[in-house]
């Protein structure tokens, strides 16, 4: 008997071991914390310079809020979980997270699908781009008609000042966004489900470390 449940425990660490490995060897990080290698920097105000905006501080980046725009990745990616941390360094205030980006644009928001970062919205969903749409139950939403989707729940986040949790998963047309472990939304049948990721700059100084992606076995 013993002999037996010794065997069950060492078969349990085994499987733990290779789900944790699995998992390792499909993470692909999205910051070094060193700098902003593999990303873009896009200011909308032609007199300020995109390293103003998008800085690395203490080994996290920082996003002053002003002026607007986003940085953005070098790469388009598809069918994975996102995984991020941000807290606001000042008062709360506006920003959000893209993904499934398109084309670059540098004087407006690209077409892609936004997860709120508003202080007390975190997890709204804003659809960018005429002619986007994604389902949530029974309601199809679409540019531009339609665009800002609420939250399922009431505000997850924490205390200004203190780490979030964001993670947004991404499987074919399928997106699920949880704040701090609470699904805050989930939509099917997206037209955008492939594209660049993106930190945006709207008004709030905050910061974000621990971003990386884990590709999902399609």
């Amino acid at each position: 008997m013993m002999a037996k449940t010794n065997f069950q425990i060492g078969l349990l660490v085994c499987s733990i071991i290779i789900v944790l490995s699995c998992t390792r060897e499909n993470r692909v990080s999205l910051f070094n914390g060193e700098d902003l290698s593999g990303w873009i920097g896009i200011v909308f105000d032609s007199v300020s310079i995109s390293d103003d905006v998008f800085q690395v501080k203490n080994g996290n980046i920082l996003v002053t809020g002003e002026p607007h725009g986003y940085l953005i990745t070098r790469e388009s990616y598809s069918n994975y979980k996102l995984h991020l941390e941000w807290r606001w360094t000042e008062e709360p205030g506006n920003s959000g997270v893209f993904i499934h980006c398109q084309e670059i644009n540098d004087s407006a928001w690209p077409i892609c699908i936004e997860s709120q970062l508003k202080h007390e919205n975190a997890g709204l969903i804003i659809i960018k781009g005429n002619g986007t749409s994604l389902t949530i139950g029974d309601s199809t939403y679409r540019v531009p008609q339609s665009k800002k989707i609420q939250m399922f729940e009431e505000s997850s986040e924490n205390a200004p000042g203190e780490w979030n949790v964001c993670d947004i998963t991404c499987d074919k047309d399928n997106i699920e966004l949880v704040v701090n472990g609470v699904v805050q939304n989930s939509a099917s049948k997206s037209t955008l489900n492939s594209g660049k990721i993106a930190l945006q700059s709207e008004g709030g100084q905050l910061e974000f470390r621990n971003l990386y992606i884990v590709q999902l076995n399609k």
